[in-house]
């Protein structure tokens, strides 16, 4: 799973994984507008993640310069040129018990 903070949407956080097979699913936000969101999480879910970017880059909303659907992609994005490792979930407490076992997830 993977947890991303977007930036300049009223979104306050997301969530998502990418399966073996490339594909969006568990996707989920925090905050923003409940029934939109809901209908894009519903709709990514099972889709490639490479499409999903593809359909979500630019999206805009209002006056904002970007939009949740827009900052998923970005991080959607992140982790498939393979720069995700910061955004996945780690065992509670793993992070700050500083023994340096590395990603698990990895």
């Amino acid at each position: 799973m993977f947890t991303f903070t977007p930036a300049g949407v009223c979104a306050k956080q997301m969530q998502f994984d990418i399966d073996a097979g490339g594909k969006l699913a568990d996707v989920r936000f925090t905050g923003g507008c409940p029934g939109n969101l809901e209908a894009i999480s519903r709709l990514l879910e099972g889709m490639e993640a490479g499409e999903a970017v593809s359909r979500l880059t630019g999206i805009t909303c209002g006056k904002k310069p970007t939009s949740c659907p827009d900052q998923l992609a970005r991080a959607v994005r992140k982790v498939l040129d393979g720069e995700g490792d910061s955004m996945r979930a780690r065992p509670a407490g793993a992070a700050s018990l500083g023994f340096g076992l590395g990603n698990p997830f990895a």
